[in-house]
């Protein structure tokens, strides 16, 4: 089993920009289509702002699928965490 002490970092740490929210109001899709979400993430390759994995349509998931942008960051008041998609693991 591998410790915390020698796991290495996740590969996808590189695709991380300076991003600004492309639609700080919500989920770009959800606004788009006139759904609603649960709780919004960031993607930190684009400023693609999309609902999570419990929101009905699970815009970020399907964006970081489609545009191989494979991490986020929770959008919400007071979080501080991100998740790589293809890992299925906070990095």
């Amino acid at each position: 089993m591998e410790d915390a002490m020698t796991a290495q970092p996740d590969p996808h740490l590189d695709t991380i920009r300076d991003v600004a929210p492309r639609t700080p109001q919500g989920c770009e899709d959800c606004l788009r289509l006139g759904s609603p979400w649960v709780h919004l993430r960031l993607c930190l390759a684009c400023g693609h702002v999309g609902c999570c994995d419990s929101s009905p349509l699970r815009h970020a998931r399907a964006h970081a699928e489609s545009e191989a942008h494979p991490i986020v960051r929770s959008f919400e008041p007071g979080e501080d965490w991100r998740w790589c998609f293809v890992h299925e693991a906070l990095v």
